[in-house]
């Protein structure tokens, strides 16, 4: 049992954030399936109110929308805030420059995360995704540069392969810049790959996982049936959460399946197939705060529910034993009786992860 006023701590870092972060994607109706300002103002208040701290946006959420009404919301509360953004992802069409990882367009998204929060410092600053062309200590310098500055406090990445992290997050302590204290990845029980490599990455160099979207937007709650299965190759943001979904690729027939598993523990347990699947991700020790996203106060209020909810072992083991993913090279290799025999001569020795 915990309660959003249980502080973490953030990675290697000192900072104490809520156990759910508020997800701000769902702020504005410019996209639309958000929230208008009065409503994502109530699901804010719900959260803050009971002691939520950590708030999560984009400086391209709702075409800037998000971080407009965020900045409105913590005016008055700044102070009380773990306010994090993200840079990446482009802002003009056509622009080359007004997207990627490389320091001008970190520079310029950093002036107009300032400017769209009315803020004069970002507390969290995320890497958003991996643009597979910057050089590694291009972006950490850049980052580096910033936290010398006073204009952002801490560094997190996004969405990037786990041996490109590891590489940025060597150089970092290398040089003495600063080093990445979060992770943020897709993780929920429809996409647990990230747990061959990224996760145990991130517990073996100090950064603290939040997973986004843990309900896989709407597909662990039971909202979609196998009549929805999907698949969607369109590049521009559909106008609808289902195309969303279907978007991301895990609109298919092994999620449904896992939904099933999910909504039966919730059925036994007393509790909402939201939460289940939220207490799910909370029973990882390497995740510190799943980000949740919501359009209503009903769905928050339900969401934070996840708090008060501890999963037996034996209904873990059944979610687990539904979702989890086959396993990969090495660890698929080496984990096998043989080649066991062959690393160790027979002799019992003690692990490490």
């Amino acid at each position: 049992m915990t309660s959003l006023d249980n502080y973490r701590l953030l990675g290697r870092s000192g900072l104490r954030v809520s156990p759910i972060a508020l997800g701000t994607m769902t702020f504005g109706p410019d996209w639309g399936w958000g929230a208008d300002a009065g409503g994502a103002r109530r699901i804010f208040d719900l959260y803050a109110d009971r002691g939520g701290n950590f708030v999560d946006t984009a400086v391209n959420y709702t075409d800037g929308a998000s971080e407009r009404i965020v900045g409105e919301f913590i005016k008055d509360k700044r102070d009380r805030i773990v306010l994090a953004t993200k840079f990446t992802m482009a802002r003009e069409s056509g622009n080359p420059n007004s997207g990627g990882n490389h320091r001008l367009n970190m520079l310029r998204s950093v002036e107009q995360s300032l400017r769209q929060l009315n803020t004069d410092r970002i507390d969290l600053f995320y890497l958003h995704g991996w643009d597979m062309t910057t050089q590694c200590d291009e972006v950490m310098r850049g980052l580096d540069d910033l936290v010398r500055s006073g204009k952002i406090h801490y560094i997190g990445i996004c969405n990037t392969p786990a041996w490109r992290v590891s590489q940025m997050q060597t150089i970092a302590d290398l040089r003495g810049w600063s080093p990445f204290v979060a992770l943020q990845i897709e993780y929920r029980l429809v996409e647990r790959t990230v747990e061959h490599e990224l996760m145990p990455m991130a517990e073996a160099l100090g950064m603290g996982v939040l997973p986004w979207s843990p309900l896989g937007g709407g597909v662990l709650t039971g909202k979609y049936t196998r009549s929805d299965i999907a698949d969607s190759r369109d590049t521009s943001i559909s106008p609808t959460r289902k195309g969303v979904i279907a978007s991301s690729g895990h609109l298919n027939e092994r999620s449904i399946e896992i939904a099933d598993v999910v909504r039966a523990v919730a059925e036994e347990v007393g509790a909402s197939a939201s939460q289940v699947a939220i207490a799910w991700t909370l029973a990882n020790p390497a995740v510190t705060s799943p980000v949740m996203g919501a359009r209503t106060v009903a769905q928050a209020e339900d969401n934070l529910g996840a708090l008060g909810l501890v999963l037996s072992p034996e209904h873990l083991d059944r979610l687990n034993q539904a979702s989890a993913p086959d396993p990969i090279f090495p660890i698929r290799f080496v984990g096998r009786p043989m080649v066991q025999q062959l690393i160790f001569g027979g002799a019992s020795v003690a692990l490490r992860n």
